[in-house]
């Protein structure tokens, strides 16, 4: 990873916002996203105790879909098309595959999330990192492609070659490297959500 770039983003940055994200410029964006208060409502949409309702997950899934706006317009209705297709074996799948990566075996998760997204060609990494980001804003990353891609090339990490099929291998990966980039740069910019970390490399690139 290329530390010397990351450091001249930083600057950059900074001086465009002073106070990072609390700075009064970004606000308009932060409350544009609100992944605060949809991740309060995803903790409660799928407690623990929702799971024994497989069909209920499925429906709550399609719910934080169609209001997040990190899911492009294009591939919310598909997902509730997707939903209101899926066999009963299948909606078991996916409540177990969710269930498991929220609260069980990460990666036995992830693989059944996207397995069973396969069937409906929406093994996309946007829906297999979405519900994990939004309940465990601080610790797990939403993957998007373009802004994945163009970091790994931007900041020179090697060894990571992305994938357009999610890959919990990539994922573990990529994590560890964005964890050790928010480690190198002010607080300010290294919020409590990783969303945001993400998009100030996003924002810094494009500058």
């Amino acid at each position: 990873m290329n530390l010397h770039k990351l450091k001249e983003v930083e600057v950059y940055f900074l001086e465009l916002y002073p106070q990072g994200f609390k700075d009064v410029g970004l606000l308009p964006i932060i409350k544009r996203h609100n992944t605060a208060k949809i991740g309060e409502q995803v903790r409660e949409l799928f407690a623990k105790e929702n799971f024994t309702q497989p069909e209920l997950i499925c429906e709550n899934f399609t719910k934080i879909v169609s209001k997040s706006t990190l899911i492009s317009l294009f591939e919310k209705p598909k997902v509730r098309d997707m939903v209101k297709s899926m066999r009963m074996e299948r909606r078991d799948m996916f409540a177990i595959g969710l269930y498991e990566l929220l609260y069980g075996d990460k990666k036995e998760g992830f693989e059944t999330l996207v397995e069973v997204l396969s069937f409906y060609s929406l093994a996309k990494w946007s829906l297999v990192t979405l519900i994990p980001y939004y309940f465990y804003r601080d610790k797990e990353f939403f993957i998007k492609p373009t802004t994945t891609k163009n970091i790994i090339t931007f900041f020179e990490i090697e060894g990571l070659v992305y994938k357009p099929r999610p890959s919990y291998e990539f994922y573990v990966k990529y994590a560890k490297v964005l964890e050790s980039m928010r480690a190198e740069v002010s607080e300010k910019i290294s919020p409590h959500d990783n969303a945001g970390f993400t998009g100030f490399l996003m924002m810094a690139m494009e500058e």
